[in-house]
């Protein structure tokens, strides 16, 4: 028996414990069949495999125009074969420039903002611009989170959609900053649809149909919500329907729509028709009127705002008022590249015209 097969089980190692190695062998024996990483390849391997220069290589991964199509194809076939990657932090560090947008929304659950992006990330593509997308969450320490996240990341430029931080005049003058969807804000470019046409056209449309008991569910603070507001009011007026005027506070939640109008339509002199501040409060809305057993629109009449992709629905089929979302994607696009190429040139507003899109949750008002 050996010395170690003799010694008393305490002192024996436990099964987690880690194994000695046995005499003989080390660590770097248990690798001898395992390969080295390959070296990563570098811009040096590339000019040599394509037959070109180092600053050519550079010149065809920084997208200049400047180089034959068939001495670009040649180095980025050599870049595939390789591998090769470029190292956006060393080219940042270079160019002085990081080719990269950081695009803030309210609220990523809201279809709207979905496709402004869609319009918003073709249009930066196609200037050789990546988007970074965060969410302000309709909370203004997540919004100032975002905004110093994105400038210490070094963008070239900011997007704000339905987002006004208290850093935005130190973040505009740090970075170009285009603001979306609201307007009483100054020193920046700015895209906003007519949100008291937009709102005028709904309640025409439904005053049209006989309606007079139309309220209005009042989307969270904004000047998106208060101009929407504000173009309802106007109407209802020149209606001469002042006295029918019924607000209801709200946000631009699909929970907070189904809350507002189970009030609206638990008074005594219900509405006959909601005018909501968006689509997602306005599928609250149809929900709660499918809970109280009204129909919609022989009850009920709803019109949505933005006309995104759940208006179209075909068991939704809403009436919304349409704002041109991937057109002002692609107009805060140029306004950013703009601004990114000329600083110092003076702030514009893009005025967006709405206009309706009449489906099935509107119709001829009820008697009652």
């Amino acid at each position: 028996m050996s010395a170690d097969e003799a010694s008393p089980p305490h002192n024996r190692q436990g099964e987690c414990a880690v194994p000695r190695p046995r005499s003989g062998s080390s660590p770097a024996a248990h690798d001898e069949g395992r390969a080295a990483p390959a070296p990563k390849p570098t811009i040096r391997n590339v000019a040599e495999r394509a037959g070109v220069s180092k600053s050519l290589v550079s010149l065809v991964m920084r997208g200049s125009p400047h180089v034959s199509e068939r001495r670009r194809q040649a180095v980025l076939q050599a870049a595939r074969e390789l591998g090769y990657r470029p190292n956006a932090v060393a080219r940042s560090l270079v160019e002085g420039r990081t080719r990269l947008i950081g695009a803030i929304v309210a609220d990523l659950h809201n279809p709207f903002f979905a496709e402004f992006l869609d319009g918003l990330q073709e249009s930066l593509h196609g200037e050789g611009l990546r988007m970074l997308v965060g969410s302000g969450r309709w909370d203004p320490l997540f919004e100032a989170e975002a905004v110093e996240a994105f400038l210490e990341m070094r963008v070239d430029g900011l997007v704000l959609l339905s987002v006004v931080p208290e850093s935005l005049k130190e973040a505009a003058a740090s970075v170009p900053v285009v603001v979306v969807g609201e307007r009483d804000v100054v020193g920046v470019d700015i895209v906003v649809d007519d949100d008291e046409l937009g709102a005028s056209l709904a309640v025409d449309h439904l005053v049209e149909l006989g309606h007079r008991r139309i309220a209005h569910i009042e989307g969270a603070r904004s000047t998106t919500a208060r101009y929407r507001r504000a173009g309802y009011e106007k109407a209802m007026r020149r209606h001469g329907l002042a006295d029918e005027i019924v607000v209801e506070s709200g946000d631009f939640t699909e929970d907070g729509g189904y809350r507002a109008a189970c009030s609206l339509l638990r008074r005594d002199a219900r509405p006959t028709a909601i005018f909501a501040p968006n689509d997602l409060v306005a599928t609250g809305a149809l929900s709660a009127a499918d809970e109280l057993g009204m129909g919609v629109p022989a009850d009920l009449s709803i019109v949505g705002y933005d006309n995104t992709h759940l208006a179209a629905i075909r068991h939704v089929s809403l009436t919304s008022v349409d704002q041109p979302r991937r057109d002002m994607g692609r107009v805060a696009a140029e306004l950013l590249t703009a601004r990114i190429g000329d600083p110092s040139r003076p702030a514009r507003q893009n005025l967006v015209v709405p206009h309706l899109v009449v489906r099935s949750t509107t119709g001829p008002a009820p008697a009652l």
